[in-house]
């Protein structure tokens, strides 16, 4: 799991160069892996990007409006309510006893039926670990998996 604090300052420019110059997430894991040597999760990524603020570049072809995650004046109107794909949620669970080395943790099922271990370890990283190796949830599964756990964190943590 890779965090800000891990970069050094002319590491977190070079991110910020590469999407500048148009890299998307799936870029960004294989570069911040071939010239850092960091062997990184797409959360771990999909973090990271939210910590450096970093501002995808969105083709206007490929936006898909509203729940488009690249595009934040989008996010104005979404509310963040579990999101309901095929009539499926994300739920998310919150263990009564953190697993070792976390300061939280639990379980989500994403809305294709998907589940993972969620932790937060005592460092404040977060890291998700699915049930089937190489897993990936969609964006708005991520959306709606960050919302829900937030919900549940509010005076947790």
């Amino acid at each position: 799991m890779v965090s800000v604090s891990d970069l050094s300052s002319e590491q977190v420019e070079m991110v910020k160069e590469w999407v500048a110059e148009g890299a998307q997430m799936a870029d960004l894991q294989k570069r911040l892996k071939d010239d850092f040597g960091f062997n990184v999760t797409y959360m771990d990524t999909r973090f990271l990007s939210l910590d450096l603020a970093l501002n995808f570049q969105v083709d206007e072809e490929e936006s898909e409006g509203p729940n488009d995650i690249e595009n934040p004046e989008a996010h104005e109107e979404v509310d963040l309510e579990p999101l309901v794909q095929d009539g499926e949620t994300v739920t998310v669970t919150l263990d009564q006893v953190a697993r070792p080395g976390a300061m939280v943790s639990g379980t989500v099922t994403f809305s294709d039926g998907m589940k993972a271990l969620w932790l937060i370890d005592e460092m404040g990283r977060p890291s998700i670990d699915p049930d089937q190796p190489g897993y990936q949830p969609s964006e708005a599964d991520l959306v709606s998996f960050q919302a829900e756990l937030k919900g549940l964190l509010d005076g947790q943590i």
